[in-house]
């Protein structure tokens, strides 16, 4: 009965999702937008109606799409693309990430908040969602120097979120046991630095013999199949490892895209099975929503909001003035770069894990403020990019053109 009720769940996911991409167009709203509200009105703040051991779909489904979107993010950053618009990308996604937490950790201070709460809800911050903003640019078939600047930035600042957070993660557990003293510190700083080094060289270990090996049973086209056994590697060696699909993934497809020179096609293949992966992804976590810990948020949440907000938008506007971008363009970068998802959420597990105190409070903000930034982050995300012109271009074919190819979405 439970297998039962698990496929006409996923199947009736998959339905509603369609009818909602639907809904999307016609209205002018981010599909995503309208997944996670879907999702928030079928869990358990809602009506209740998805069935008992849906938590457990969460963490295979999220693992496989976040590894599946980076890998895509990290393809996108070809040598061409870096000549083109490297200097903005790096710019952009270092003057995000430092603004960011300065902004952040400063005005919660100013708040009230203790410092390591400060710090660590900072830390969780700098996180976003690759997966919703590289739907938003491909859904409005955008195309131009922010768009393409924005697909660059969501694949590495992720990155450096990781990296300062672990960081951090030191820092706090280190000064929560004054006995630890430096050795405590270096522990932690070194235990961060090790995923992160750990994740790389599983890219590393992975995109080499991809981008050797793919595209030669179909000269110069990577099949389907190869793009999903290269991703189902990446998400369950990192899973293995206990490495981050995101740095894993992101760097597969960095390798691939540049060293794999006898590809007379992008390795995109594996869009063809990406959109009903992040349906269920997002009608998931959009059931993750609890009223109740929007209400325990309070203040501080709301603090975190706006000074997230200011963050980007100041972030995004300086790096993009330093990456050569014209004033009007950076003026909106930031605006693109709202959304925040799943990497925030185990970045706050993590955070409470290493902070007890601050448990509760990082959880419920978390969970509170990332249900706000997928709502509103994909419509700020796309307002900007038509404001600037830049969608409706001549990037991804919708759907029924990738149909017409041969399948896909």
């Amino acid at each position: 009965m439970e297998t039962a009720l698990f496929f006409v769940t996923l199947g009736a996911m998959l339905l509603v999702g369609l009818a909602l991409d639907a809904l999307g167009r016609a209205v002018r709203l981010p599909r995503i937008t309208l997944l996670v509200l879907f999702g928030a009105a079928i869990g358990p703040a809602g009506f209740a109606l998805l069935p008992q051991g849906g938590d457990g779909w969460r963490e295979p489904i999220s693992i496989f799409a976040l590894a599946m979107i980076a890998f895509l993010l990290g393809g996108e950053l070809s040598r061409s693309a870096l000549r083109a618009h490297g200097r903005a990308i790096l710019a952009v996604s270092l003057s995000v990430t430092a603004v960011s937490f300065a902004v952040v950790a400063g005005g919660l201070l100013a708040l009230g908040a203790p410092l390591a709460l400060a710090l660590l809800l900072a830390g969780v911050g700098l996180a976003t969602d690759p997966a919703a903003t590289r739907d938003v640019v491909r859904e409005a078939r955008a195309d131009g120097p922010v768009s393409k600047t924005l697909l660059g930035v969501v694949a590495i600042d992720d990155a450096w979120g990781v990296v300062a957070f672990s960081l951090l993660l030191g820092l706090v557990t280190a000064g929560a046991s004054e006995a630890a003293g430096t050795a405590g510190l270096a522990a932690g700083v070194s235990a961060g630095l090790w995923e992160v080094g750990v994740s790389i060289a599983l890219g590393l270990a992975i995109g080499l013999p991809a981008a050797a090996l793919t595209g030669r049973i179909r000269r110069g086209e990577p099949t389907l199949v190869e793009a999903l056994g290269v991703v189902l590697l990446i998400a369950g060696v990192s899973l293995w490892a206990d490495a981050s699909p995101l740095l894993a993934g992101m760097t597969a497809g960095v390798v691939v895209v540049n060293l794999a020179r006898h590809h007379d096609y992008p390795f995109h293949e594996i869009e063809h099975l990406s959109w009903p992966f992040l349906i269920v992804f997002f009608v998931l976590a959009g059931a993750t929503v609890d009223p109740g810990a929007a209400a325990a948020a309070g203040a501080l949440g709301a603090g975190y909001v706006v000074f997230r907000v200011m963050g980007r938008v100041a972030g995004g506007w300086i790096g993009g003035r330093l990456g050569g971008m014209r004033p009007r363009e950076a003026r909106y970068m930031g605006l693109t770069l709202f959304p925040q998802a799943g990497v925030a959420l185990g970045m706050a597990l993590a955070a409470g894990a290493a902070a007890p105190l601050y448990a509760e409070t990082l959880i419920a903000i978390a969970v509170a403020t990332t249900v706000l930034f997928e709502l509103l982050g994909p419509i700020a995300t796309r307002l900007a990019l038509l404001r600037l012109g830049e969608t409706g271009g001549e990037g991804d074919a919708p759907a029924e053109e990738w149909e017409e190819r041969g399948g896909g979405i």
